[in-house]
């Protein structure tokens, strides 16, 4: 038996994505953003409205960075995400959290999330059923703690996901599978 739900953003989990951009006055800009993914590989796409600061940032500078949130800074992103940088424009600096300038793009990478995407804006979408920013991915960095052995280890990074359903910010820490070769076994 099944129970029939509201209708919401009901794929889950959905990322925790802090999306962050420098203001006309060279200050750091951050806001959460649930709504985005790898639309292929290189390209991220990002479901924000125009009315956003960071749209508008990144539309002024030509670059954003894609850091994923982690779960020892859950209060920082939401914060990200329930404070506007339209009406707060010390935003940043009320996080605690600092930053640095990313190295391939015109944007900031914030220090103490571990995974950081550098983009290149290509475009900003805006249609019947959806919009957004299309961004190219040109480097991609990881802060030596998340490492093992050479290699990005994901369980290290201690993501956090966001729960639709219940607003919930839950960890995704646990490796349970190989992709592309445990289903093999069931192929014929």
């Amino acid at each position: 038996m099944r129970t029939k739900l509201n209708i919401t953003e009901g794929i889950f989990p959905m990322p925790v994505l802090m999306v962050a951009t420098y203001n006309e006055d060279g200050s750091v800009n951050v806001m959460n953003a649930a709504w985005g993914t790898m639309q292929e590989r290189g390209t991220v796409a990002l479901n924000l409205t125009e009315t956003h600061k960071t749209v508008k940032n990144i539309k002024a500078r030509g670059a954003f960075t894609v850091s994923i949130a982690d779960a020892a800074h859950v209060a920082e992103a939401d914060y990200f995400g329930v404070e506007s940088g339209n009406t707060a424009a010390d935003k940043f600096a009320r996080s605690g959290l600092t930053a640095s300038k990313a190295e391939a793009v015109d944007a900031p990478v914030i220090n103490e999330f571990p995974l950081c995407l550098e983009c290149e804006f290509v475009e900003y979408q805006d249609g019947k059923y959806g919009c957004g920013v299309i961004g190219k991915v040109v480097n991609v960095t990881a802060d030596e703690k998340v490492m093992a052995d050479g290699k990005l280890n994901m369980s290290l990074v201690n993501a956090i996901a966001f729960d639709p359903y219940t607003h919930g910010y839950y960890k995704v820490t646990e490796r349970v599978g190989e992709a592309f070769k445990d289903g093999l076994k069931l192929k014929k």
